[in-house]
């Protein structure tokens, strides 16, 4: 069946302009799912191999929301070494440690106020950062590094992994509170082998 609706050539354009590539169905449909998604404000998790467009279909999310006016923030967990990725998140005030830049640092988060933040290698993060992280999911507030005040913010989280989030929960690897807050949503992205 052919759809000749407005909605559906406004979708074709925009799969060409978010290069979006594949014909199989299961992938179309998982597009149409994260169009729909995109409606709400619900944390969505992403996984796939690596190469699969997770960060494409992120930003579709992104573009379809409601939030789309506002800025899209992206943090790579696995590109940042673990003793940054803290100040890179939430930012740090001015003389917080030694190197710390004068006048302080927005934090990611803070960036993301009021848009979408993307969270690409999840399943890369401290155990310790995941702590810090879901309490930041729990209460919309950031804490500076040495700061002793609260800082709300208004962020979707989209994230993505290409791990099994699950077996590394029964590993011990990954917090299953923080998994549960982030995979509201699940979207499953098939290889770009499996699309054509």
């Amino acid at each position: 069946l052919i759809d000749h609706t407005p909605e559906h050539k406004e979708y074709q354009k925009r799969m060409k302009e978010l290069n979006i590539i594949g014909k199989s169905p299961n992938y179309l449909k998982l597009v149409s799912k994260a169009v729909a998604i995109s409606k709400t404000d619900v944390a969505v998790l992403i996984t796939g191999e690596n190469g699969s467009g997770k960060d494409v279909i992120c930003q579709l999310i992104h573009k379809n929301s409601q939030r789309n006016k506002e800025k899209f923030v992206s943090l790579n967990c696995a590109a940042i070494p673990e003793n940054l990725i803290e100040s890179e998140m939430f930012g740090y005030e001015e003389g917080a440690f030694t190197g710390a830049i004068q006048g302080g640092k927005i934090g990611k988060f803070e960036l993301a106020d009021k848009g979408t933040i993307f969270l690409d290698e999840i399943g890369d993060m401290s155990l310790n950062m995941q702590a810090k992280l879901l309490r930041v999911l729990e209460s919309g507030q950031i804490e500076k590094i040495g700061s002793q005040k609260n800082i709300q913010v208004d962020v979707r989280v989209i994230a993505a992994t290409n791990q099994n989030l699950e077996k590394m929960i029964e590993k011990g690897e990954f917090r299953e509170d923080l998994y549960y807050r982030l995979s509201v949503i699940s979207l499953d992205l098939p290889p770009l082998r499996k699309r054509s």
